[in-house]
């Protein structure tokens, strides 16, 4: 392969280090130093750094680790855009290249450092679920409940056996997620059905918990509040006390007490809530879905306290908004953002201030972010506008019937829009 025909990445690998004066041999030590791995054969990562040089591969896994080494920027170093979906279909099947090689250098079916790299990966996964589209992480992890799928025919032991049914149950789970933020319903029961047997075979009750707390969830985006409070009770009954599965499922119910008008069952869910969070500390990496950052607890009383109609939503939903516009807990969160703005909204509304409740929900409606699941809440915002006869009636109504229409939305948002054409339509009686 001639140097004219190599992606510039590559070209930029092999002079970064070349100006080192270091051998390939040389590179692979500092890169296995730089992720903490020096139990990966040196030959094998020198074949791959050939490799990764010569353009055959993109070296995915191993970006932040070259960064470190070269002390550059990735992005200055690697000149690419992962938003591209045929890189980041590269970049799942380079990840699990990654993994297979890593089973293979333990010279055993499913070693302990194939089990451990499963487990980072899904902690990656969780922590890219607010940031990522959710088409685009389903993608991700299909490709690798694949490969654990493949690993649970190899021979391992029972301990190891039950790492991997975990880790399904954690993957499993997270789609299951992912299809309910389409609404792609009968995918996401599916999942939820293997999520709850790896639970139940694997002997793990949080994540049997966070089974029940999604179903709540579901049951809220479809206007089964009852249903909702049901399954939150259920997963808290399961799940360990001191679970962040726990704490999400007493908010959950307290949102949908919100939903069914119960002020004094809405207010003890969060006061409960409130009790479980003050001896926390901020986690490590706050953006994971599934470990409860004290911080999420202002985002969910505002949602919870908008639907209820309490007044003290509005200064609550104001400081989670300045508060995720500044970044101020970590990196950004769009898609919380906007709900954040679709809860001001929904108080501001309570409060007679529907202006600006029309222009966050607009601003919420545009964004590109929202997901199928949370298109009713928009909606919600626009009847009372609509019903109204604000003049920001007619521009939101559009604005919403070009970004949030989805061929799988589920009956309560196809009731919101069939309220929203009779309210846009004169008196025919």
């Amino acid at each position: 392969m001639t140097e004219r025909k190599r992606p510039s990445w590559a070209v930029r690998l092999q002079s970064e280090r070349e100006a080192r004066g270091w051998s390939k041999a040389e590179m692979a030590r500092r890169l296995r130093h730089a992720v903490q791995a020096d139990h990966l054969p040196i030959d094998s990562l020198t074949r791959q750094i050939r490799d990764w040089e010569n353009g055959k591969h993109f070296p995915r896994d191993w970006q932040a680790a070259y960064a470190t080494v070269f002390g550059m920027g990735e992005a200055e170093l690697f000149g690419y855009d992962l938003s591209d979906k045929t890189r980041q279909d590269a970049y799942v099947d380079d990840q699990v290249e990654a993994l297979e090689l890593s089973r293979r250098a333990a010279a055993s079916d499913v070693g302990a450092e194939t089990l451990q790299q499963l487990e980072l990966v899904l902690d990656d996964l969780a922590v890219a679920y607010p940031g990522t589209p959710p088409a685009e992480l389903l993608r991700r992890v299909r490709r690798h409940l694949s490969y654990v799928a493949q690993l649970l025919d190899a021979k391992k032991t029972l301990l190891q056996h039950r790492r991997l049914l975990t880790v399904g149950g954690w993957l499993s789970l997270l789609a299951a997620t992912c299809h309910t933020d389409l609404h792609q319903r009968p995918a996401a029961t599916a999942r939820l059905r293997t999520a709850a047997q790896l639970a139940e075979q694997a002997e793990h009750p949080e994540i049997a918990a966070w089974c029940l707390e999604t179903e709540a969830w579901q049951a809220v985006t479809d206007g089964d509040y009852r249903r909702a409070v049901t399954l939150s009770q259920g997963a808290q009954a399961i799940a360990p006390r001191d679970s962040s599965a726990y704490i999400q499922a007493t908010a959950q119910e307290g949102r949908a007490w919100a939903r069914l008008g119960a002020g004094p069952e809405t207010h003890g869910a969060l006061e409960r809530v409130a009790r479980l969070i003050a001896p926390l500390p901020t986690p490590d990496r706050p953006e994971h879905h599934y470990r409860y950052d004290p911080a999420k607890a202002d985002a969910y009383a505002a949602t919870t306290l908008a639907w209820l109609g309490d007044p003290a939503a509005e200064p609550y939903a104001r400081r989670v908004l300045a508060r995720l516009e500044a970044a101020a807990d970590g990196p950004p969160r769009p898609r919380r953002a906007a709900s954040a703005r679709l809860d001001l909204s929904l108080a501001l509304l309570a409060a007679d201030q529907p202006g600006e409740a029309a222009h966050l929900t607009h601003a919420a409606v545009t964004s590109g972010v929202l997901v199928p699941s949370n298109y009713w809440r928009a909606a919600e915002v626009i009847i009372t506008v609509e019903a109204r006869g604000l003049p920001e009636a007619t521009g939101l109504r559009e604005a919403y019937q070009e970004h949030c229409r989805h061929e799988d939305d589920n009956e309560q948002v196809r009731l919101i829009q069939r309220a929203i054409e009779q309210t846009s339509r004169p008196d025919e009686s």
